[in-house]
């Protein structure tokens, strides 16, 4: 049989292709690890202030979660994901080229507002091209690619940035990018009908809703307290790994352990393998058992025991770094099933809207922590620095870590909490 006649094929190239596209957002919003001495420098910034300018990204990416719910099931993924890879590669090119702080965090904003249409967009590509029982299964794989950006964004994204500098390399991304946004619309059909194919067995009707019945389906939503309770975990777990391998990460090793950068990029490197070895196999191994919450719950004690051990110990040896940073990636794989449990819970024509809504809690988190964190890191600065970057005390580091290792204890505490509702539906 040709491949463009299989539509069990075809549905993972057009995932792919807006895989990619997913990839990038990654690289986008993890870089800042990597980047955050050559930053500081260029834009002459406090801990916090560079706290803000990785986190305003993830402001606008949360804020516009519901609305990309909306949009996603309105009309639909491909439109949606190949406008956001626009508006975010362009914004890039912006950072490039920007020269003052305000005006980085303006482009830095703009790379998050079009990425923020682009994971939410793939789960409902997956809503309708995967039958239900993939879908926990494939929303792990989404989380993998998410994880391969961040491999991406570690110690490559140094050496390129060591050859290139940092504008030079954010630029190429940003071209690059552009130029995929073209393949991804060219490219990717909403649904297997608009694909020239009969639709899928077992795969639900996805229908395109009327506004009336998405702001009813929204309502619904909002008003379930499990997405609440879920949207506080999230904002707990992907915030913190968001933050750790996204910004404090690496410096934390540079400085705690005297080390080059690209050499500290090789653990969160760590963290972004367990990032794509994790979601994929908890959410293959939830299908398979048809359990959740239990590996939920199992997964925020382990979190919580990695996060502590840096947080207690200081600076531990740099293997047992190493080991927490790739538990931390692959452990988010058990807070990735919160989104099949959501889903579940309304209507399939809704699931833009019921992934979005948590989704966006997830990177208020990341919006947070960040300056939160960098905020804990200055209390402690003695006022050295070196090469135009603030250097940060162990003591401050270690506060940081106590405040991520809080998050991990709220974040279980909420599993506990759908585990024990669950018993009652």
């Amino acid at each position: 049989m040709r491949i463009r006649t299989d539509p069990l094929v075809v549905r993972w190239v057009l995932w792919g292709t807006l895989g990619v596209v997913f990839l990038l957002v990654n690289i986008y919003r993890l870089s800042t690890a990597v980047l955050a001495a050559d930053l500081m420098a260029a834009f002459r910034t406090t801990g916090a202030q560079l706290g803000t300018l990785h986190a305003v990204f993830f402001w606008v990416y949360a804020v516009m979660q519901i609305p990309t719910g909306v949009l996603a099931d309105r009309i639909g993924p491909r439109r949606t994901a190949a406008a956001g890879a626009v508006v975010m590669n362009a914004g890039a090119i912006w950072f490039a080229l920007a020269r003052t702080y305000p005006s980085a965090l303006v482009a830095r904003g703009l790379v998050g507002l079009g990425g923020s249409v682009v994971f939410v967009c793939i789960l409902r590509f997956c809503a309708n091209w995967y039958r239900a029982d993939e879908f926990a299964t494939m929303s792990g794989l989404t989380f993998a690619v998410s994880g391969i950006g961040g491999i991406l964004a570690t110690t490559p994204l140094a050496v390129a940035v060591d050859v290139g500098g940092w504008r030079t390399t954010t630029a190429a991304l940003g071209v690059f990018g552009l130029a995929f946004a073209a393949v991804a619309f060219a490219v990717v059909r909403d649904t297997p009908e608009a694909a020239g194919f009969e639709p899928l067995e077992d795969v639900p009707e996805q229908p395109t809703l009327p506004l009336a019945e998405l702001r009813g389906h929204t309502a619904a939503v909002l008003r379930d307290p499990w997405t609440w309770v879920v949207s506080l975990l999230l904002f707990c777990t992907s915030g913190l790994n968001l933050t750790l391998f996204g910004l404090w990460g690496v410096p934390y090793v540079v400085q705690t352990y005297d080390v080059s950068v690209t050499y500290a990029s090789t653990f969160t490197l760590l963290g972004s393998v367990g990032l794509v070895v994790g979601p994929p196999a908890i959410g293959w191994l939830s299908d398979r058992l048809e359990r959740r919450i239990d590996l939920m719950v199992a997964g925020g004690v382990c979190y919580v025991l990695a996060l502590g051990t840096v947080a207690v110990l200081g600076a531990p040896p740099l293997p047992v770094v190493a080991l927490v940073y790739f538990a931390a990636g692959v452990l988010l794989g058990a807070f990735v099933l919160s989104y099949a449990v959501v889903k579940e819970r309304h209507p399939s024509e809704a699931s833009g809207v019921s992934t979005g809504t948590i989704n966006g809690a997830a990177f208020f988190g990341a919006a947070v922590l960040p300056t939160l964190m960098g905020w804990a890191l200055d209390a402690y600065w003695t006022g050295e620095v070196v090469g135009g970057a603030r250097v940060y005390t162990p003591a401050g580091y270690r506060t940081a870590f106590a405040i991520a290792t809080a998050a991990a204890l709220v974040a279980l505490a909420c599993a506990v909490w759908l585990r024990v509702y669950s018993r009652r539906d």
